[in-house]
């Protein structure tokens, strides 16, 4: 896909992780990008990108709003992709979770605010704001907030907070919104705790695939660079602000125990599959409606599931 975005100043919150870091791949040679992260996770550090003269880090916290704000002032575009996530985590770390995704949020919202960002301030959601049975939900679908103090909702309601805020700034101040929520996103250079990364890690070494619950859940996996297409789409469109999209691939699906048998097959690993206690609430079918994404955006993804999750083992038999 061809960049359109050139000379411009990018600030990216949460930019040392795994979407940010394929972002940052595709512009930094055109463009002069800031990272703002406190690098709890971080892919960026492993890539060439740290070397490039375009590229500025700052470690930061999106909870130190004045550091914050210094630290964006002068950019034309703001990709908010810090955030808690991971389910292992939100149950060891409700309450950062919770600060974090909302506050950080507000935080950022404010200081795009104050320092007049011009182009774009991304959001990223979470598909995870659909609930537990989720088939085809368009952006306008109605949202599940889920039970209260359930460690899976709790990343759900601060993401969900996060999306209405930015959406009042928008509204209220005219901030050039666009929010997204990436549906199950996997691909080379992925850290933390999605199915696809450990289970080809695990693969490849033939150990054990380890499945919390029945394995019956349903999920559409996005690759990274079908990702990343639609995430530069809603940076150059000018139809995309004021706008949510759900991003993911709804040709791609595949049950949970489904995917662990098509990683060992793919991959000749010898590896067994193996049944936990549910970690949290299952969330039993979670595929998206993408039509919003190509009527507004043309966008389609194209990679389908066995190619990327070659394509994604290729990358780690070379780490």
């Amino acid at each position: 896909m061809k960049n359109l975005i050139k000379n411009k100043k990018i600030f990216i919150t949460g930019g040392a992780g795994f979407i940010a870091t394929a972002l940052i791949t595709r512009l930094i040679g055109n463009n002069s990008i800031t990272v703002y992260d406190n690098f709890t996770r971080d892919t960026l550090s492993s890539t060439p990108c740290t070397t490039h003269p375009n590229l500025t880090v700052i470690r930061g916290d999106v909870l130190d709003y004045e550091k914050l704000c210094q630290s964006m002032i002068g950019a034309d575009i703001v990709v908010h992709a810090a955030a808690i996530a991971g389910i292992d985590t939100v149950i060891k770390s409700p309450t950062e979770t919770m600060r974090v995704n909302m506050i950080g949020t507000a935080n950022a919202l404010e200081a795009a605010r104050l320092t007049c960002v011009s182009d774009r301030f991304i959001d990223f959601s979470t598909s995870e704001v659909f609930g537990s049975f989720a088939f085809k939900p368009t952006e306008d679908s109605e949202t599940v907030a889920g039970s209260a103090g359930e460690a899976r909702w709790t990343y759900a309601v601060s993401k969900l907070a996060g999306e209405h805020l930015s959406l009042a700034y928008y509204r209220e101040f005219g901030l050039p919104i666009v929010g997204i929520r990436p549906f199950n996103v996997y691909g080379p250079g992925q850290t933390g705790e999605g199915a696809i990364h450990v289970f080809i890690k695990r693969a490849l070494n033939n150990d054990d695939l380890e499945i919390h619950g029945d394995g019956g859940q349903i999920r559409a996996w996005c690759y990274i660079d079908d990702f990343i297409d639609c995430l530069l789409l809603c940076l150059e469109r000018p139809e995309a602000v004021g706008e949510s999209f759900n991003i993911g691939n709804s040709r791609a699906v595949m049950t949970t125990y489904g995917l662990a048998q098509t990683v060992c097959r793919i991959l000749h690993s010898r590896s067994r599959i193996v049944f936990k206690p549910p970690l949290s609430a299952e969330v039993e079918l979670r595929i998206p409606s993408v039509e919003k994404a190509f009527r507004i955006l043309g966008f389609k993804a194209k990679v389908d599931l066995e190619e990327g999750i070659l394509k994604t083992a290729e990358c780690y038999r070379h780490d």
